[in-house]
Formats: C-alpha cells, structure tokens, sequence
C-alpha cells in the first residue's frame, strides 16, 4: 500500500515511521526543506524515545522517503497544525485546506484520505467533503474521506500509536471501514468506528475534559494561596476519596492540543460552552500568576537573576507548543535577567552551571526528570542564597539540602 503522509511533525513522522515499518510505501510531506533533508538522512527532528531506530530502518530500506511535494498514493493521511483564529478563537484551517488541494490533482477512484488534524467539529462535512465533491467525486463511493485523531503523549507515542484505541470517523460507514483498514495495519488497539462529526468533537472533549480538570487545580492553588492553606496536602488529602482525582497544578497549559482545542468547541456555541471558556481563562491566567509570585519573592533584592529551568510544555520532551513559559518570561524580562535552562531544547540552553551562577531565584516550569535531583553543592556554590520556586511539584522537600531554600505551591505564602 502507498500513503502519503502531509505533515511531518510530531504525528506525521511517528506515523509515517510506523507503516513504512509494516511493510508500506510510505512518502511524508513537507514544506521545509531542512526537516525533509533531515527525515532522508535518518534524523528525527523530535525527541521522541524509540522512534530514531525506526526511522532509521525504514530509510534505509527505502520504505519512508520524505519530499516537499505529494506523489500518488492510495491513502492519504493530513496531519498539519491546526492553529486558532485568535480574533473568534475558532479552528483555523487554512493548513488543513493547503493539504487538501495540494492532493486533488492525485486523487483517484477507490484513494482514502484521512484527515489526523485535530479539527473543529463539523470541519469535515463542512469545509473537507466539498474540496472533493467539486471535483466530481461523490465521498463514499468513489473515494473514502474519514478523521481519525491521534491520542498519544510525547515520549511515548511510539507505543501508544500501536497500542491506543483509535476513532475512526467516516463520512459514511464505509468510509469508516476503509480508513479502519488502514489503522488495522500497525495498530493493536481498538479500532473504533463512528461519525465524523462524532469523532470530532470527541477529539475535542478530550482535550477539554483534561483542561478543566487543571483548572479546576489552578483555581484551588489561587484558593489556597489566598487561604494561607497547603494546596498539595489538600490535594493529596482529597484524592485518598476513592473517586476523587484533583490534577497536579502548575504554572500554566501548554501543548497543541489542551491550549487550543477547547476554543474550537467554544467558538461554535459560545452561550452554551461558559466551562469550557472559564477553563480556558483560567488556565491562561496561570503564568501571571506565577510571575507576581516571583515579583514578590524577590521584591527584597538588590540584584535579580532569574534562572527559568524548562521552556517545554510537558517533561521529558522538546515539545515547547503553547509552553507557558514563554509568556512567563515575557512577563519577567523586562525587570529581571533571565537565564534559560533546558537540556531537552539545548538550542535555547545555557548549562546548567551558567543557568545558576549568581542566580537570586530557580523557577521550574517543566517537570523533567534532571530537575529531581539537582546538584545542591553547585547551587551551593554559585548562587548566594540558594531558592527555587518549583511550579511543578517535581522535588520531593524531603530529598533538599538543607542549604537550598525551597517554595513550592503548598508553601508559597510562606515567602
């Protein structure tokens, strides 16, 4: 079977990876150059555990070959970003479209097209089923048009591409059954097959689902901080309920998915959605007030140096889409030096000596496996009073030298 795979991000490199891996004819599609000439050479631009071998063996073998144009296939699969219009927060789909009409001149009799983007619900009845039928195609008949999203989280998606159940969402059911026997290929899940429309906006929900639960453990942190009451123990406390769960709070949502999706529901039914957008702002507000804290923290300091530990939204992952660290330094920048540390976006990366040398204050913002165990006796040595702000719960107070000052959300009123 020949796919063309549009796209070659964090999905569409795994995903081409994957069915060049099971015996496919695989071509991902670019429109940089240097990610392309990277693919050929057998480097993925990505972090991502596993997938280098992978893709490795199917260069080499000559099952995955990127390009910056579409050649014919019998399925296609569209996996570009889906960014929101920031002036009616609905889902922009121009990327979507570009893909679309970059295939329509390729496009045959009995091809299946899947769009893997997550879009809007409704985008596939009403924006992608007519780029074809203009054409002269009638989608269930002489071509299948379905939507299946991904569900997979950075640093293993690998395994979760090939385990996780899948929605499959036709136009019709048979557009569904064909689009299922392309996931049958590698994938070991479920494959569930539904409505386009219905997969949409489950796609959605979930997202939001997730959103809200964080909001509503940001809420709580501002509650408690105001409160003067330890946000971790009540959350700890209150999860003991058997059907009690309370996320982990943080500096903020990141990523493509749980920052943006959200709004592509609202954006249709803004009366009904008022959760969903309280989420939302909630949610955003987060990195403000991670930075009057650290205003505030070092409100009695006559030299400010900020060392900023994770620019990625997620740990362990170079993935930094939507991170809310970078409106966080946005919101510091102008009164504090700021210093950068990431080991997982070295481009973006002092070292971690050059990170804390003459630092009055660390800020973690990423949950990374290097910041659990840090080097107490550098930090000893190169910053004068030693203090992190951990945003993330990632250092366990009962593992901290007893020169190192450290604030997290349970004791923030406390400084």
């Amino acid at each position: 079977m020949k796919i063309c795979v549009i796209g070659q991000g964090y999905i569409g490199i795994p995903t081409s990876a994957l069915f060049a891996k099971n015996n496919c004819q695989v071509t991902g599609v670019d429109i940089d150059k240097n990610k392309v000439e990277q693919i050929n050479k057998g480097q993925i631009p990505i972090e991502e555990p596993k997938l280098q071998e992978i893709l490795e063996e199917v260069i080499n073998n000559g099952s995955y070959r990127a390009r910056m144009e579409p050649v014919e296939s019998d399925v296609y699969i569209i996996t570009v970003p889906t960014p929101f219009n920031k002036e009616d927060l609905s889902c922009n789909l121009d990327y979507v479209v570009s893909a679309c009409n970059s295939i329509i001149s390729l496009v045959k009799k009995d091809d299946v097209i899947i769009v893997e983007s997550t879009i809007a619900p409704l985008s596939i009845e009403k924006v992608v089923k007519p780029i074809f039928e203009q054409e002269g195609f009638t989608v269930g008949k002489d071509l299948y048009l379905a939507h299946c999203p991904e569900r997979v989280l950075p640093g293993n998606m690998v395994s979760e591409l090939i385990n996780n159940n899948r929605i499959v969402g036709g136009v019709t059911p048979e557009c569904a059954r064909k689009a299922a026997e392309v996931y049958g290929i590698f994938v070991k899940g479920n494959i569930i097959e539904t409505e386009a429309k219905v997969a949409e906006m489950s796609k959605c929900m979930e997202n939001t689902f997730r959103d809200v639960n964080i909001a509503l453990a940001n809420e709580l942190t501002k509650i408690c901080y105001e409160l003067d009451i330890n946000v971790l123990d009540v959350i700890k406390i209150a999860n003991q309920h058997p059907r009690v769960n309370i996320h982990s709070p943080g500096p903020g949502v990141g990523g493509h998915c749980l920052a943006i999706d959200p709004y592509f529901i609202y954006s249709l039914v803004p009366d009904e959605a008022k959760i969903i957008k309280l989420a939302r702002d909630t949610n955003n507000s987060m990195p403000l007030f991670v930075a009057n804290q650290v205003k505030r923290i070092l409100s009695h300091k006559d030299k400010e140096v900020v060392s900023v530990f994770g620019l990625s939204y997620k740990g362990n992952s170079d993935d930094d889409r939507e991170s809310p660290s970078y409106e966080i330094i946005r919101l510091l920048e102008n009164d504090y030096e700021i210093r950068i540390y990431d080991p997982h976006i070295p481009q973006k990366s002092l070292t971690f000596e050059e990170a804390i040398t003459d630092s009055d204050l660390i800020v973690i913002l990423a949950d990374h496996n290097e910041f659990k165990h840090l080097d107490y006796d550098l930090l000893a040595e190169k910053m004068d009073e030693p203090v992190i702000f951990d945003t993330k719960n990632v250092i366990n107070p009962e593992n901290v030298d007893s020169r190192i000052t450290l604030i997290n959300y349970g004791n923030l009123k406390s400084y």
